[in-house]
C-alpha cells in the first residue's frame, strides 16, 4: 500500500526556493502519494486567543485534515530572521489549536534551504527541537547552503558531496516509511 505524503514548502513565496526544493525531494517517492500545497491557499488571520475563542477558521481546520490524512512530511523551512517565517508560523499556529500533536508520530523529512552559505540551518535546528518533543519517528534533517550555486531544476542537487548527504537523509526517511 502506497503512503500519502504531504509536502510543502514553508513559505508563503510566489516564487519559493523552499517550495521547489520541497517538490524535489516529493518526486523522489514516486511509489507514494504525493499532496503538494502552498501556504498561499491556507491562508488565515493572525492568531491571537481572542480569536481562538470566537472561532478557530475553516481554513484551519482544512489543512489540519490533510495533515492528519498524510502518512509522511517533507517541509523545507525559509528562514525569515532565523526563525520560522510568519505565514508558517500562523498556520502552525491555528492548527495546534484543533490537534496539539500535530505530526502524529509520523515520519519527517525536514529540509532548509537559502541564496546564503547557511542554508537557512537555523530555522531547521528550531525546527528539529520543537518537533522531536512530540514525535518520537524518524525526523530526517538535509539543509542545502547556497541554493542557485548548488540546485538545478532539471538535475536537482549538484554538488557531489551536497547530493550524497542528501541521498543518506532521502535513505534514512524512505526506510521510515
Amino acid at each position: 500500500m502506497s503512503k500519502k505524503i504531504l509536502a510543502f514548502g514553508a513559505s508563503s513565496s510566489k516564487n519559493s526556493i523552499n517550495k521547489k526544493f520541497s517538490q524535489f525531494a516529493a518526486k523522489l517517492f514516486n511509489d507514494s502519494e504525493i499532496t503538494l500545497i502552498d501556504l498561499n491557499d491556507f491562508e488565515l488571520p493572525i492568531y491571537s486567543i481572542d480569536k481562538e475563542q470566537v472561532e478557530i477558521p475553516e481554513l484551519a481546520h482544512k489543512i489540519n485534515n490533510i495533515i492528519q490524512s498524510s502518512d509522511a512530511y517533507i517541509i523545507s523551512f525559509a528562514e525569515h530572521n532565523g526563525a520560522y517565517t510568519a505565514a508558517y508560523k500562523n498556520i502552525f499556529d491555528w492548527v495546534t489549536r484543533i490537534n496539539k500533536n500535530v505530526w502524529n508520530n509520523k515520519p519527517m523529512l525536514l529540509l532548509s534551504t537559502s541564496p546564503g552559505p547557511n542554508g537557512a540551518s537555523l530555522v531547521l535546528n528550531i525546527a528539529h527541537k520543537t518537533y522531536a518533543h512530540s514525535n518520537s519517528n524518524t525526523i530526517a534533517t538535509f539543509s542545502l547552503p547556497s541554493f542557485y550555486d548548488n540546485f538545478d531544476d532539471q538535475k536537482g542537487i549538484t554538488d557531489d558531496k551536497l547530493n550524497d548527504d542528501f541521498n543518506k537523509t532521502i535513505t534514512t526517511f524512505s526506510n521510515a516509511l
